[in-house]
């Protein structure tokens, strides 16, 4: 992998809504991530994000039904 591939396990916010959006997403920006990592959303130790944790959080949340 080169040094400028995107790794899906350690992606910045910024990066995971870009790749959000270029899946569909129509509310995925910095600032929604932000907020749900303020909400809980996993995050790594060096603040990078896992998509697929990320991803399975939302799915997790959007059944709480709130």
């Amino acid at each position: 992998m080169s040094s400028n591939a995107a790794r899906i396990t350690a992606i910045s916010p910024k990066k995971a809504a870009e790749i959000l959006r270029k899946s569909g997403s129509k509310f995925a920006n910095t600032e929604t991530i932000s907020a749900d990592i303020k909400a809980g959303a996993p995050v790594n130790e060096d603040g990078t994000i896992n998509i697929v944790e990320y991803a399975a959080w939302l799915v997790k949340e959007d059944g709480r039904g709130d």
